[in-house]
């Protein structure tokens, strides 16, 4: 099987190794299966799409929608990867599938508008399907509510006509959205649980999400929740994407149910 590539730009090491490690409990995958790049660390290079099975992208603590003079020399070479990476993957509608910082880079590079005018806390928060979601192939099947993990300072203010709106909540109108068939992007976090949400308060309590004296109050937030959904959407665009080299699609590569315990962190591939 071709395996998948996660792109990553956070710079704290728990919190991107975190990351990782959720990333592969819950879509399935082996460590071999799901290659790491920290954008942040190095640039991404010539990069030989038809090698992967899929493209996962991370979030982190860039925000797309700042003006170019206050980003860092870092942030404005990551987007413009990203940005060529998207020219690609956009034109030939490859598997993609981009989370918080991820639906910032695919909505600026498809047009939509993206600002602060719709950020939210650190929460819970109540994610609903639009009837386009409730049939995509990735959605289908999942409840039409859902809670979901969320903390962002930017969001998808409108898309363009030729984006797909998936789903909203009700502080954000727009949760998640998909371009061609296969590209997608969501606002809520797919890849956090309880435990990965506890560890990003800790790393990002002093870069202005919340207050820091909140912490503790936002970890038992987390932990009086019932998020279980959003992981399956990882889950099945590992099933519905996995290649063999060469050989078409791969059928039934991992299950359907994803575990909700993240394996202790392994070494980064």
């Amino acid at each position: 099987m071709l395996p998948f590539l996660l792109l990553g730009t956070r710079a704290e090491d728990a919190a991107a190794d975190n990351e990782y490690d959720a990333f592969l409990a819950f879509s399935g995958l082996e460590e071999s299966m799901l290659r790491r790049v920290r954008l942040e660390r190095r640039p991404l290079g010539s990069l030989d799409v038809d090698a992967w099975s899929g493209i996962l992208l991370g979030g982190g603590p860039f925000n797309a929608s700042d003006p170019v003079d206050t980003k860092s020399r870092v942030q404005r070479r990551v987007e413009e990867e990203l940005a060529s990476l998207l020219d690609v993957v956009v034109a030939r509608d490859l598997p993609f599938l981009g989370a918080c910082y991820g639906i910032g880079v695919l909505g600026t590079h498809q047009g939509a508008v993206v600002d602060r005018a719709y950020a939210e806390p650190i929460g819970r928060v109540p994610v609903q399907l639009t009837a386009e979601g409730r049939a995509d192939p990735l959605l289908a099947g999942l409840p039409e509510s859902f809670e979901a993990f969320v903390g962002h300072k930017e969001a998808v203010r409108s898309l363009p006509p030729h984006a797909v709106l998936l789903a909203s909540s009700p502080a954000c109108p727009v949760q998640a959205f998909r371009v061609g068939r296969h590209v997608y992007a969501t606002q809520f976090h797919p890849e956090l649980d309880v435990r990965g949400l506890c560890t990003r308060i800790e790393v990002y309590k002093h870069s202005g999400y919340f207050e820091p004296d909140q912490a503790d109050s936002l970890k038992a937030m987390a932990r009086a929740g019932e998020v279980h959904e959003p992981p399956r959407i990882l889950r099945r665009f590992v099933r519905r994407y996995a290649r063999a080299d060469g050989a078409g699609a791969l059928r039934a590569v991992v299950p359907e149910s994803p575990q909700h315990t993240p394996p202790p962190r392994r070494g980064a591939p």
